[in-house]
């Protein structure tokens, strides 16, 4: 394992870093401590601007315009991202797009992927946030949770149930909808924004954002805009999770560093805070978090990448990568409001805004009891030694 990185993907991160480096995260207050604060529309300025820096077409192959990049440069780029808090659909334009072109029909793919490599539509994932490393325990947690209940209809596909928390249903022209047919069979819909049958509900997530519930009612799909390759879901929530965790690793390597920089210069009986034993030990650990979160991060990524094969299914480097990425970004976020003291809750510092969402990344997909017991199941079923 050759954790190094390629000049390709290392030019995606300068690329990423020139992009974000004018993004504000504290431009606009959380809408979890001042509601409607946050504007309705993600950050079209910023999203142009990486589809003029060729970072949305990042690992989309030649022939649809791409680099043919893998997804360590997706998850270099949205670590990036992670550090400003940039309100774009990055992380779900990026998921879907890689589903598309490597389970999706050849229309599918010649009639989305070159617009959502040049930003000209968005995509997104409806994710219940349920975890499941198989494609049938999934579906039946998609019926329990009324996700979807797809079934053939001649050439088109019938769709009918409810999605709920989906980020930027509001802006997204596709959303990939994860249904099961009636025999159990994940299958993953296209489904356009506005179509007949589809209705949005407005939700608020965690962070303040907004998201919305989504009511399949006798929606009717082509044959073509339905992903049925087997195992197709699964390796789609595989890349979301890994994706998610590479947006808590930059947030929590921000955090941190806003608080070293606030330590060194916050002074206590005539010296830093900084030089304090309990301050110095806190922060020490919070590093060995954003390590591991690190080293957990880029081995599932290279797995993801490479299609290595393991002592588990790829699924379990993803379950400890987010296990490492929940707890981590947690405690640093509460160490850094802890360190902070009260300046940590004024509004008017970027603080609170990190800690929502951090607290939505540690939340999205599952919590790390969540993936824990994946883990624990695979752990089972593939006996290590």
């Amino acid at each position: 394992m050759d954790f190094s990185f390629t000049e390709e993907q290392l030019a995606a991160v300068e690329a990423a870093r020139a992009v974000f480096s004018g993004v504000a995260p504290d431009a606009v207050p959380s809408p979890a401590l001042t509601h409607g604060a946050v504007a309705e529309d993600f950050d079209r300025a910023l999203w142009r601007k990486l589809a003029d820096s060729d970072l949305l077409s990042l690992a989309l192959a030649g022939t649809h315009g791409g680099a043919g990049l893998d997804p360590i440069a997706l998850c270099l780029v949205l670590r990036e991202a992670g550090k400003v808090l940039a309100r774009v659909p990055l992380l779900e334009t990026y998921a879907a797009g890689l589903a598309v072109q490597t389970h999706g029909s050849e229309a599918l793919r010649a009639r989305l992927l070159p617009a959502a490599g040049s930003g000209g539509i968005v995509l997104t994932v409806a994710s219940n946030g349920r975890t499941g490393h198989d494609g049938a325990e999934l579906a039946v947690q998609a019926r329990h949770q009324d996700q979807g209940n797809a079934a053939a209809d001649g050439s088109q596909w019938l769709l009918d149930g409810v999605q709920t928390a989906v980020p930027w249903a509001q802006q997204a022209d596709h959303v990939l909808v994860p249904a099961h047919t009636t025999e159990g069979r994940p299958v993953i819909a296209v489904v356009p924004r506005v179509h007949e049958g589809v209705t949005l509900a407005e939700q608020v997530s965690t962070s303040g954002e907004r998201f919305a519930e989504i009511t399949l009612d006798g929606v009717r799909i082509p044959a073509d805009d339905v992903i049925t390759a087997d195992g197709a879901w699964e390796w789609l929530r595989n890349v979301l999770a890994t994706g998610t965790c590479a947006l808590a690793l930059g947030l929590g390597e921000a955090v941190l560093g806003m608080t070293s920089a606030y330590a060194s210069k916050r002074e206590q009986f005539g010296h830093p805070i900084a030089t304090f034993q309990a301050v110095a030990v806190q922060s020490a650990d919070r590093y060995i978090d954003l390590r591991a979160m690190e080293a957990t991060l880029w081995q599932a990524a290279w797995r993801l990448s490479t299609g290595t094969s393991g002592a588990l299914p790829l699924t379990g480097d993803v379950a400890v990568a987010k296990i490492w990425a929940a707890e981590g970004v947690r405690r640093v976020v509460q160490t850094a409001q802890h360190l902070h003291g009260g300046f940590g809750a004024d509004t008017d510092y970027a603080l609170h805004r990190y800690h929502a969402w951090a607290k939505q990344l540690e939340l999205s997909l599952g919590p790390a009891a969540a993936h824990e017991e994946v883990l624990g199941d695979l752990i089972a079923a593939h006996p290590l030694g």
